[in-house]
């Protein structure tokens, strides 16, 4: 078994068992974000975020071991994405990434941000 056969597996028992991100998230102890991009391979579970989520989903043993070994990060199949969600935040980086780099530069001096640790939280706005 390969960590992306747990990805696969993860995505089908969700939709077969009509599971939703934030139920994940909330009986692992992280935000929907996190959960959801660590169920889809992207982020390290500790053992108890893995055995809960191996609980949840009915994933075998050797499912919740991978699912604490550090990933392999990145999840696109071609270098520009072509889903059409996915290629607006290619083209937010397109558009905005050398402003970004230029104020994180002015703000923080010769430095990088990181992709892996920062916060983000998906929700509607009223309009």
């Amino acid at each position: 078994m390969k960590r992306e056969d747990v990805t696969d597996l993860i995505a089908f028992r969700k939709v077969t068992m009509g599971i939703r991100w934030a139920d994940v998230a909330k009986k692992v102890g992280q935000s929907k974000e996190w959960t959801t991009a660590a169920c889809l391979g992207q982020m390290q579970m500790t053992k108890k975020q893995a055995q809960v989520v191996g609980k949840i989903f009915g994933l075998p043993t050797d499912a919740v071991l991978l699912l604490q070994i550090v990933p392999y990060k990145g999840s696109l199949p071609t270098a520009v994405p072509t889903d059409p969600l996915i290629y607006r935040w290619y083209e937010i980086v397109s558009v905005y990434g050398t402003t970004i780099k230029e104020l994180i530069h002015e703000e923080f001096g010769d430095g990088i941000m990181s992709a892996i640790d920062f916060s983000m939280d998906i929700s509607r706005e009223p309009h």
